[in-house]
């Protein structure tokens, strides 16, 4: 069965923040699958739900910052993304401070092993998005990217981003073959030197060995388009142009 392809909303958050509920359908019209949320533009679940259903749009996940998953908003947390339909909460980001170290990291794990066994009832995981950064080799050789993985529970999400993997040093695919069965969202973003600066398919990452990867290891349960930076083209243009792309290589 084909993987199917959401794009990440922070590729058209310009057009978003416009107009949210037409970027959303613009972006059905194109032929995605899903969508991953970036933030909400201040819109409620039950109208952002509505308006995925009109478009038949699915949600592949959602980036949740850390003090979103915390306890005193936890909940809250929850019950909107119990009513947007969205059962995959990753972490976007990380403070240095926070995965800069090994003892960071294993403090940081037990925290978000924390987090996912909270969300677990509720039948939602949580996980973390990849950065350059993270891919840096610290004092004991490792990587954050590793000792994350290493550290946190098999159902929590290591969710690899192809181009900022590739600006971090890393192999373009071994960090998803790390993983098995954690890759359940991909990022999916060209990388050629300068970061995001390409559409899929026109950069240098090695498309069919990630393809492989996500499907043969991985688990992979969608791919997402991510496009962060734009050459002579418009962010809706530029999505659309990466989707073309992925059908044009079997996707």
């Amino acid at each position: 069965m084909a993987i199917p392809i959401a794009v990440q909303l922070y590729s058209v958050r310009d057009d978003s923040a416009q107009d949210f509920f037409g970027t959303i359908a613009k972006v059905a019209a194109m032929g995605y699958e899903g969508v991953e949320f970036a933030g909400y533009h201040g819109k409620s679940a039950a109208d952002l739900k509505k308006c995925l259903d009109d478009n038949g749009l699915k949600v592949a996940g959602t980036h949740a910052p850390f003090n979103t998953l915390q306890d005193d908003v936890l909940n809250e947390t929850i019950e909107f993304h119990q009513a947007l339909g969205c059962a995959n909460l990753v972490v976007p980001w990380l403070p240095g401070e926070t995965r800069d170290t090994l003892d960071a990291c294993k403090q940081t794990a037990d925290q978000l092993n924390v987090i996912a066994e909270k969300l677990k009832p509720h039948g939602m995981r949580t996980g973390f998005h990849a950065h350059a950064g993270d891919m840096k080799p610290l004092d004991n050789g490792k990587s954050a990217w590793d000792l994350l993985g290493e550290y946190t529970v098999p159902e929590f999400l290591m969710q690899y981003d192809t181009a900022n993997g590739m600006a971090g040093g890393a192999d373009p695919v071994q960090p998803i073959l790390d993983w098995p069965n954690r890759g359940r969202l991909v990022h999916l973003k060209e990388w050629s030197g300068e970061h995001g600066a390409k559409v899929i398919g026109e950069g240098i990452v090695p498309w069919q060995r990630v393809f492989e990867a996500c499907e043969s290891v991985a688990g992979t349960e969608w791919y997402i388009v991510e496009h962060e930076s734009y050459e002579g083209m418009s962010p809706m243009e530029a999505i659309e142009r990466c989707l073309r792309n992925l059908r044009e290589m079997g996707k």
